[in-house]
């Protein structure tokens, strides 16, 4: 289902030309590198060693061969600057509504403010969700992302919901 979705032609941003498309296996490391570059990720512990490699490319494997889902990367100059993953999620309430997850949202942080994450958020808004028939776009975004928050309210997302997390115990 997702991997139908029309991908945007090159597109430009305040840096340069840009291209989004979807994730390989060999965008793992540029990936996980765009996960680690985020001080929310450090202060948690969760940047990124040698060890956890496998686990992520794991994940990858297993989201690429869903249907339902995408992990989308954004191109500049020849390397991965950003990515996205899509969820298409079937719903009962809302008569039905289908909904589109977007998750890990990450823009390179010396490119942030360059104009390459509203693009690819206006394209989920405006193609993407139309393209699944989804009604809804929706995302979660940690309490602590205050300017990430400001960015998606100038995108006309609106913080109607709270949401809650629980994690399970490893071990």
């Amino acid at each position: 289902m997702l991997d139908a979705l029309p991908l945007p032609h090159p597109f430009d941003s305040r840096v340069g030309r840009a291209a989004l498309r979807r994730a390989t296996a060999e965008d793992a490391d540029a990936v996980i590198q765009l996960l680690s570059d985020d001080a929310i990720s450090a202060a948690r512990g969760d940047l990124a060693s040698e060890a956890d490699r496998p686990a992520y490319v794991a994940a990858l494997v297993g989201i690429l061969a869903d249907p339902s889902n995408d992990l989308l990367v954004v191109e500049l100059d020849g390397s991965v600057v950003g990515t996205l993953q899509l969820t298409s999620i079937p719903g009962m309430s809302r008569r039905g509504a289908r909904r589109l997850l977007v998750e890990a949202v990450r823009v390179h942080s010396d490119l942030r403010s360059s104009g390459i994450g509203s693009a690819v958020m206006r394209w989920v808004s405006d193609t993407a969700a139309p393209a699944v028939d989804a009604s809804i776009v929706q995302l979660t975004s940690d309490a602590a992302r205050t300017d990430a928050h400001r960015f998606y309210e100038r995108l006309g997302y609106v913080g109607s919901h709270r949401g809650f997390k629980y994690n399970v115990p490893r071990g």
